[in-house]
């Protein structure tokens, strides 16, 4: 077996009686590397079964399994492993690493992954994207093992502050940004690029040094993996978390999606003399059919009414005619953009177990020429949206300016 150097700050993954491993870095920082070795050196001592996990993984086999199959090649042990599309498994040992994800396009399937049996450690990368706290507790639970020690190890960028990695293990246990130790069976693993300037190129150096003098605030977020009080770039930024309070003007707002996009469905009431919004999640879910929608809305919304997408008229009048009280949006030229020049002019209070629409407000953001918005993270912001609109429409008329990082778009008027 060939060796490979690992930064020291990685030697804990390997010594460490800790049941928490919290890896956190900027780009290039070299923290997938660092766990990667240690992941495949992990599985010559017999008994484990590792899981890795990220919350969307569609195929590992072409975006996390080669990482592993380079590291394999770089240690010179190719005959040690068989390598299938979701498992990578070492002969010598029985030991294995296992691939799935959390959501597929079936959707959410925690139920699965926590009755896996025997799974010594799990692995949660690009843990940034786990908004859901409650998902994770059910996994973590699943991993006890008696007989190897136990592992959870999340590696992730830091996001904003709001997320509830921050606020469990930096927050809760008084653990500052970039630190490295061990605390109460958690070790605190943090690079930058820095630590791994000998495997990064002279461009990327270059780029590094032209955003250190032209963005400070970018380069100490993306570059050395500080934690933001506010996401980078977003288009809502005018939101806190609080308790949902009802008013006269309620109802609520829907987005259809099916295999890989969420149908989401959110209750939102208005002051519009006091310019809040106060929004909470009802749900949101990938595969739903007619008869499943309509049985959540129906329990949840009784009579309510529903503002829902306009782009599927067969759906909506299925759901009129088996007795919903929905209405789809109306959509003009423009109305996109004027309806996020509403979102902006309200303050918007989110109820603090919506974790969905929380993850898309730390990343809905615009396209790089700012015309409209990326087309991710939009299904809770679209049902928002057309809500909003409807319950402010022909009270808040007037001039929006869409406020952006990026230079001015225009002005835009509320038909």
């Amino acid at each position: 077996m060939s060796k490979i150097n690992i930064h020291d700050k990685y030697i804990p993954l390997f010594k460490d009686e800790s049941r928490y491993f919290v890896i956190t870095g900027g780009r290039g920082s070299g923290k997938s590397f660092g766990v990667t070795v240690f992941l495949l050196n992990l599985t010559y001592e017999s008994g484990h079964k590792v899981l890795f996990s990220r919350y969307t993984m569609i195929s590992a086999h072409t975006s996390i399994i080669p990482e592993f199959i380079e590291k394999i090649d770089l240690m010179g042990v190719q005959e040690d492993f068989r390598i299938t599309k979701d498992e990578i498994m070492n002969l010598k040992t029985g030991s294995s690493i296992i691939f799935k994800g959390i959501r597929t396009s079936s959707g959410n399937q925690t139920a699965a992954l926590k009755s896996l049996n025997g799974i010594t450690t799990f692995v949660v990368d690009e843990a940034e994207e786990l908004v859901d706290e409650g998902t994770f507790d059910k996994i973590d639970f699943s991993i006890r093992s008696q007989l190897k020690q136990n592992r959870v190890i999340l590696i992730l960028n830091p996001t904003t502050k709001e997320h509830w990695i921050y606020k469990r293990w930096f927050l809760g246990e008084s653990v500052l940004d970039g630190s490295n130790l061990s605390r109460n069976g958690v070790t605190y693993i943090h690079t930058d690029y820095r630590d791994n300037k000998a495997n990064l190129s002279a461009s990327f150096l270059q780029q590094i040094d032209t955003m250190k003098r032209k963005r400070p605030d970018k380069y100490a977020h993306q570059i050395l993996g500080g934690w933001l009080n506010k996401a980078e770039g977003t288009i809502i930024r005018n939101w806190k978390l609080g308790e949902f309070i009802p008013t006269e003007l309620t109802c609520y707002g829907q987005d259809f999606g099916f295999s890989e996009d969420l149908t989401t469905l959110l209750k939102i009431s208005v002051d519009k003399h006091a310019r809040k919004c106060w929004v909470k999640e009802v749900y949101g879910k990938t595969g739903l059919n007619t008869s499943q929608i309509y049985a959540k809305n129906k329990a949840e919304c009784g009579l309510d009414l529903i503002i829902c997408d306009n782009s599927e008229p067969r759906l909506i009048n299925e759901l009129k005619v088996l007795g919903l009280n929905i209405k789809p949006t109306i959509k003009k030229k423009g109305s996109i953009l004027s309806g996020i020049a509403l979102m902006q002019d309200y303050e918007i209070i989110v109820d603090k177990n919506s974790q969905g629409i929380i993850r898309e407000l730390n990343n809905y953001v615009w396209k790089e020429k700012g015309e409209a918005p990326v087309d991710n993270f939009n299904h809770f912001m679209d049902a928002l949206r057309y809500a909003l609109m409807y319950l402010a429409q022909g009270i808040n008329s007037g001039v929006y300016v869409i406020r952006a990082l990026i230079p001015l778009i225009g002005l835009f008027y509320l038909m």
